[in-house]
């Protein structure tokens, strides 16, 4: 015995060890935080495919309801994500259900083409919503919609929160919107219960707005407020949140599918008046995970809320990445919003709560997808070069998407791209990199600097045909940031390909 104590044998330290874990149930019952991976194709709990594109989440009673589109040209991406497509067509309107956020069940296909006879044979159908209205003991869901039944906002009510919804009617005129009716859209539910349209004017898109449902039914939409109009380009993927008392309207730029930073307006009144305009923090490096806004999810819990920004990544019709839905959690500082851009991050929706996770990618435009063209200057990264003409460039014909970023020249040339990472945990860290070579470069090489220690270099000068990964180990970042990078000195036509970087804690 020492200090009272007597030595345990290992036999007798398990027994101890499960006595404990039994009067508290099993650890992993009692852990309720799950781990959400983005960059990846989303699979339900029957491992098929998740499609929900450009919808909205309604939670009722403990339950999450996920509404969105399938499209045609979704199915396509997922069988070959190299090339974008533009098979928009409409397949079916889905339903997926959670308590936890991260697990989803397919309920069904909640309104397909052949839903009440050629009705719902939309030529387009997307960015929609469903709302429970307690008087008519109804869920209706809201849509734009171009078909049979005209062009506008469609309606659509169910019994249940699983479908399958009827066809009600199409509205063609929203008062007080320029060109009469939404461009893009989303539903806003307020603290009280009551939703609001939230959207763009239709041409331009220049216009935003909101508007209530109507309250006896929720099956029309009520003249609008406009509270802000933009004078530097259309805004779509309008989205909105409310977190302190304060509601955030959120919006992208106009870009038809593609990625953009996030702008913001805040109020105290949902019908404003509005601020000024900002770009949400930290949405620029990557142009928000390579997204557009696209739904909020407030997930109150016992210990606090967290916003999740549901970014659609429209990836079938852009060609712009893996995955069709980033969801991330927003952070504040007072009233200043900052997204966490996060390939990996924990969440506890009965606690209200995140972390990030362990194999979260500190890389931000690690596959060089948001850019959405042809370019020398990258989302996220730094390059430098001495000749004339930059050597540093995207190029199409990545290791993964669309996308992969190359050094070359017709001309002897040095150069380098690279990106700072900051706000790094200590700790020992991997880097791993997708690279093609030419070969015959005095140096190629990619390396990780100015982590605390001394910098490490992989030399890539030798010819690599086909794509390979190499890995950089034992990375100790003592002062929480790390600059990671490709650096050629090379003769003409030499030439070296990287893609999907990965930065990951151990």
């Amino acid at each position: 015995m020492r200090n009272g104590f007597r030595r345990l044998s290992v036999i007798q330290c398990f027994l101890l060890l499960l006595t404990v874990a039994l009067s508290f149930g099993s650890i992993s019952a009692s852990a309720s935080s799950q781990t959400l991976t983005n960059d990846v194709f989303w699979k339900d709990t029957s491992n098929n495919p998740i499609y929900s594109q450009g919808g909205g989440v309604l939670k009722v009673g403990s339950t999450y309801y996920w509404y969105g589109v399938k499209y045609g040209g979704a199915v396509t991406y997922y069988n070959n994500p190299t090339s974008k497509n533009s098979d928009t067509s409409f397949s079916a309107v889905t339903c997926y259900s959670s308590t936890d956020l991260v697990h989803w069940t397919f309920q069904g296909n909640v309104i397909t083409g052949a839903t009440d006879g050629s009705t719902w044979n939309a030529d387009w159908l997307g960015r929609l919503g469903v709302v429970y209205n307690s008087t008519t003991h109804k869920y209706v869901l809201i849509t734009q919609y171009v078909g049979p039944a005209g062009s506008g906002i469609a309606f659509a009510t169910s019994s249940t929160p699983t479908g399958t919804f009827t066809f009600d009617h199409v509205q063609t005129t929203i008062t007080n919107v320029v060109n009469n009716m939404s461009g893009d859209q989303s539903i806003f539910i307020d603290d009280d219960g009551k939703p609001y349209l939230v959207f763009s004017n239709t041409n331009g898109r220049s216009h935003l707005y909101v508007s209530p449902l109507r309250a006896s039914d929720y099956l029309n939409v009520e003249p609008a407020t406009n509270v802000y109009n933009s004078s530097s380009g259309g805004r779509e993927g309008n989205a909105m949140f409310k977190y302190n008392g304060v509601y955030y309207l959120a919006s992208s730029d106009l870009h038809g599918w593609n990625a953009s930073h996030t702008y913001y307006i805040t109020a105290t009144n949902i019908l404003g008046p509005y601020s000024s305009e900002s770009i949400l923090n930290n949405t620029d490096s990557d142009f928000s995970h390579v997204t557009q806004t696209g739904l909020f999810v407030s997930v109150q819990g016992s210990s606090g809320t967290t916003v999740l920004f549901g970014g659609d990544r429209w990836s079938d019709f852009a060609g712009n990445g893996i995955g069709y839905n980033q969801w991330m959690p927003i952070s504040f500082s007072g009233t200043t919003p900052t997204l966490n851009s996060l390939s990996q991050f924990n969440l506890d929706a009965a606690a209200g709560t995140w972390s990030v996770g362990s194999g979260n990618n500190y890389a931000l435009n690690p596959s060089y997808e948001a850019d959405r063209v042809s370019q020398n200057a990258l989302a996220g990264w730094t390059t430098w070069n001495n000749v004339t003409t930059d050597p540093n460039s995207n190029v199409a014909g990545g290791h993964t998407g669309r996308w992969a970023a190359q050094q070359s020249g017709s001309a002897a040339y040095s150069a380098s791209r690279y990106q700072n990472l900051s706000n790094l945990p200590n700790g020992t860290y991997t880097l791993k990199v997708w690279v093609q070579s030419s070969g015959g470069q005095s140096t190629a090489q990619i390396y990780v600097k100015n982590y605390g220690g001394t910098e490490k270099d992989y030399a890539i000068s030798n010819a690599i045909g086909s794509w390979t990964q190499i890995t950089i180990s034992n990375i100790a970042v003592t002062n929480g940031s790390a600059q990671i990078g490709v650096y050629s000195v090379a003769n003409a036509n030499n030439w070296v390909k990287v893609d999907d970087w990965s930065f990951t804690k151990n």
